[in-house]
């Protein structure tokens, strides 16, 4: 059977529909965001495997203020045999959405970094809106039970498969 263009437009439209009938709703952030209070250390307690971490422990994000008020990032982790860095910068592209920052580690490559949930001076859920990337973070090695399970309730309601997360230690020696 010879295919008709307006075969081609059916199907098309059907594949329209059946891939944004499965899409996931938009991924909320923090409507405020203080940056002064988000700079400093945070350490990974909880994340999705992914390849540019892949077998790395005692995981930092070190935020430092830019002179043109973007954030520099410094990722920091150890694997096993030697410590390993990646330098990028951060920057919020619309002010109306202070929590959805992109973040570039190599130019002109920049993702999303959407923050979810956080109080400053604890803890903080980081995420991307397509939920291929997760993190729970806090300012000391480790979480108490009640906010890290709050956290991956949390991150479950929003539509990610908490059963990826991975624990990440912090027993490495500098």
């Amino acid at each position: 059977m010879k295919l008709k263009p307006y075969h081609i437009g059916f199907m098309a439209l059907g594949l329209v529909l059946l891939t944004s009938c499965g899409s996931k709703k938009a991924l909320t952030t923090v409507n405020e965001l203080d940056k002064e209070q988000y700079l400093g250390t945070w350490y990974e307690i909880q994340r999705f495997p992914h390849s540019f971490e892949k077998d790395l422990q005692c995981v930092t994000a070190t935020y430092t203020l830019r002179e043109d008020g973007k954030i520099n990032v410094l990722n920091k982790g150890f694997d096993g045999e030697k410590w390993r860095e990646a330098d990028g910068k951060a920057w919020t592209p619309n002010a109306d959405k202070p929590g959805e920052l992109k973040v570039e580690f190599f130019w002109p490559f920049a993702g999303d970094y959407y923050i979810i949930e956080t109080d400053p001076a604890k803890y903080s859920l980081v995420g991307a809106p397509d939920r291929e990337y997760l993190w729970i973070l806090a300012r000391e090695k480790s979480l108490d039970d009640v906010t890290l399970n709050r956290l991956r309730t949390r991150a479950e309601k929003l539509g990610s498969d908490i059963s990826k997360l991975e624990e990440v230690h912090h027993n490495c020696e500098e």
